[in-house]
């Protein structure tokens, strides 16, 4: 594992602590973890909602986006990646009080890509209330660790 429970904790709170659009989260907590999944939860207040009193569909798909990265960072890889696509589908709402289950899966993860799937949930109903897919491109550390080696490589060559 990349990480462990721990070290999965300490990174998921660095997000949430950002000064930037993250902190809207600050209120979600890590449940449990498995390699490639991930459980948070989250009760929705004032702040996460839309002018009718219900969860925001930025929210969600901001939720959607932290964790799966969380659920990409808690396998053998440890790498969160980027964005390359992620869309959402909206079947419930969620009002102010109710306490949701964000739940990441890691679907794949290829030697450039992954694939999430992201069920958020009403906690006391199970009912879905918006299901995301998230694929991100995982490959930038393994780039810049080959870039890094052929350039000790290159030395090493030209200093014999």
């Amino acid at each position: 594992m990349g990480l462990t429970m721990e070290s999965l904790k300490e990174a998921v709170k660095y997000m949430l602590e950002s000064q930037g659009f993250d902190r809207v989260l600050r209120k979600m907590k890590l449940q449990s973890a498995a390699p490639g999944k991930v459980v948070c939860e989250m009760k929705v207040e004032e702040e996460h909602t839309n002018r009718g009193g219900t969860l925001h569909g930025g929210l969600t798909a901001t939720l959607v986006d932290v964790v799966s990265t969380a659920a990409l960072l808690y396998t053998e890889r440890a790498q969160p990646g980027v964005s390359v696509d992620m869309n959402i589908t909206y079947t419930s709402a969620a009002k102010i009080g109710e306490e949701i289950l964000i739940t990441a899966q890691i679907l794949k993860q290829g030697k450039n890509l992954a694939f999430a799937t992201v069920d958020l949930t009403n906690k006391a109903t199970g009912k879905l209330i918006a299901q995301g897919r998230h694929t991100k491109f995982i490959e930038l550390l393994h780039l810049v660790e080959s870039r890094e080696k052929g350039a000790k490589e290159e030395c090493t060559t030209q200093e014999v």
